[in-house]
């Protein structure tokens, strides 16, 4: 904790960064401000200032607005309460939804542009759901107390702020939170909602149960502690952008088609959905249990085959020890991979270019680190043919971009 923590500056935010916070200035030094928008004029808390290259700050009063600042959509995360006490989850509710998608589309352009030298834009795409971003979010989880209190953190801290409901939530969801009940001595509940079955809860380190969710006319086993997509949409909505992102003319059924960071399937579903059941496709998941479920996921696709493994060693061992006859089939592969929100690497980047797949469609969650790998790839052969992004995490700074590459 340096001298000026605690200290309140008046500052003019001109622009967004990655990670859901405003940037401003202050002597020259670069403060990240929460809770602010491009254009305002804002006194803001520092909180930290031990960094040499930047400080952080969290807005407590607006000396400026901007025309996109509206009412928060979570009365508990509203700039009117004390920052520790703002709940955390929702940190771009406090701006006008269209304007939320155009920081995110800046985001994603000047992501491009530093980490992968590209230039490129998409407008980030809304999804179905109300049109202030809420009641999309499928799944919650509340944090515990020392007291039993349940809640979501503040945030980037661990204190738990008691809210009366969750707005981001369905409405499913918000029913069958536990929200007023106590839970001493667990660290957190899980408020699972489901496309099939309604909501469920799962205190602690319960056990997982079975749980079905559909897309389209199709049916997903999973573990209702397991992966899925948050937003009630999400699902459908990435399977058919893969299916879109697919270049019919360079796809090949009876090529080594491989689905890395695969889940329970979704996406090599989307694959087989749109070629037909004699698609050859190999689906690689870490989680063993995961795995277990793809397989009975894709069970009807003849060439489908769910393999656990850890991507980076499973890629590497096949690029260095693949046979002539299987490098043709992967030289003419189409490779879906969703990785989680640290990217593919360049590990797998580089394993990945010395197979020479005829296409990529890299599913992504994190802008920058996306960026880093579009350029890991351009930098071995592979040309960014499109680009498109989604508001899945409406009212806060997430969002999901599709990508292909082709080999130039």
């Amino acid at each position: 904790m340096g001298e000026f923590t605690g200290k309140e500056l008046e500052l003019d935010v001109t622009n967004i960064a990655h990670g859901g916070v405003a940037v401003a200035r202050h002597d020259g030094r670069v403060i990240f401000v929460s809770d602010a928008i491009p254009g305002e004029r804002v006194v803001a808390r520092i909180t930290e200032d031990s960094k040499k290259s930047f400080w952080r700050a969290e807005t407590v009063r607006v000396v400026e607005a901007s025309e996109h600042r509206q009412p928060h959509v979570w009365a508990e995360a509203s700039i009117d309460r004390e920052p520790h006490d703002r709940a955390g989850g929702a940190e771009f509710g406090h701006i006008a939804i269209a304007h939320q998608r155009e920081l995110k589309r800046q985001v994603l352009v000047d992501s491009m542009k530093r980490m992968g030298r590209i230039e490129a834009d998409a407008e980030v795409e809304a999804l179905a759901g109300p049109e202030d971003g809420t009641g999309w979010r499928t799944r919650v989880r509340l944090h515990v107390d020392e007291y039993g209190r349940v809640g979501p953190f503040a945030a980037r801290s661990h204190h738990v702020v008691e809210v009366a409901s969750l707005p981001l939530a369905t409405n499913v969801v918000n029913v069958a939170a536990p929200l007023q009940q106590l839970f001493a001595g667990e660290e957190h509940v899980d408020v699972v909602g489901t496309s099939t079955s309604g909501a469920r809860l799962v205190v602690g380190k319960q056990k997982p149960s079975v749980i079905t969710e559909v897309v389209g006319e199709r049916e997903f086993r999973l573990n209702d502690t397991g992966f899925w997509q948050v937003h009630s949409e999400a699902a459908t909505t990435l399977t058919r952008a893969v299916q879109e992102a697919i270049d019919d003319a360079l796809f090949d059924p009876r090529a080594h088609n491989l689905d890395l960071y695969g889940g329970v399937g979704l996406l090599a579903a989307a694959v087989g959905d749109k070629f037909g059941s004699t698609t050859h496709i190999t689906t690689v998941e870490s989680d063993e249990r995961a795995t277990d479920f793809a397989a009975g996921n894709l069970a009807e696709w003849i060439g489908a085959n769910a393999v656990t493994g850890r991507v980076e060693r499973w890629i590497s061992t096949l690029a260095a020890s693949a046979s002539a006859g299987e490098k043709s089939r992967l030289r003419a592969a189409t490779v879906v991979l969703d990785p989680p929100r640290a990217g593919a690497g360049k590990q797998v980047v580089e394993a990945l270019a010395a197979l020479h797949p005829a296409q990529l469609v890299y599913v992504a969650c994190d802008p920058v680190a996306l960026a880093r790998d579009v350029g890991l790839f351009a930098e071995r052969g592979y040309r960014l043919e499109r680009l498109r992004a989604f508001d899945l995490f409406p009212n806060t700074h997430h969002f999901e971009a599709v990508a292909t590459l082709v080999r130039d």
